[in-house]
């Protein structure tokens, strides 16, 4: 069956306005803890803000970002979750290249997080299976993110097969996430990268 193109307007569109929201950004400077992108690696989302020392600010820019990719899902999917994914792949973009920030934005794990929250609970266990799995074991926050959005596609194609559309576009935000990613790939490869905890 061909896919009406004209349909995902919506959806992209209201995903996107709802994940450029930088929520990170605001919480920060709200949180008394300045500009966020003027610390660590100059980041929006709650790993950099974590790096300001202040934990219950980085929780909730953790919380709000997933959020974004939840909500999105949500509003569209009575539509189906083939309309649905889109919205969250909207809200995965506008996170990653926000009109507001001059398309500068986070790296998306809050959001892919979320957006599995909505539409795929099997992928979303997947997700944080894996990733507390490598972070307890190597300290690396990216790593750890990596690996789960590599795991979390195969297991929603595996498990909710009427759902392979949504695998396909987690496996293209994957791809994204791990494109935003590249440095600290580099990082990871040189033993350079900072672990969770750390402030550099």
């Amino acid at each position: 069956m061909e896919l009406d193109f004209s349909v995902l307007i919506a959806p992209l569109l209201v995903g996107y306005l709802l994940g450029s929201i930088p929520f990170g950004l605001l919480i920060a400077k709200l949180g008394g803890a300045g500009d966020v992108r003027k610390i660590g690696s100059g980041n929006i989302g709650a790993t950099n803000v974590l790096r300001t020392g202040r934990k219950g600010l980085a929780a909730l820019t953790l919380l709000a970002d997933a959020l974004k990719g939840a909500v999105a899902v949500w509003i569209f999917l009575s539509s189906g979750p083939n309309i649905a994914i889109w919205a969250g792949f909207g809200a995965f973009a506008g996170h990653l290249f926000p009109i507001w920030l001059k398309f500068r934005g986070g790296k998306g794990i809050a959001v892919y997080v979320g957006v599995l929250l909505a539409i795929s609970l099997p992928g979303l266990l997947a997700f944080a299976v894996v990733w507390l799995g490598i972070a307890a074991g190597t300290r690396y926050s990216s790593l750890a993110a990596l690996t789960a959005t590599l795991a979390a596609p195969i297991i929603v194609w595996w498990l909710d097969a009427p759902t392979f559309q949504v695998a396909i576009m987690l496996a293209l935000m994957t791809f994204l996430g791990w494109y935003m990613h590249r440095e600290n790939i580099k990082r990871l490869l040189s033993g350079s990268e900072s672990k969770i905890g750390s402030k550099g």
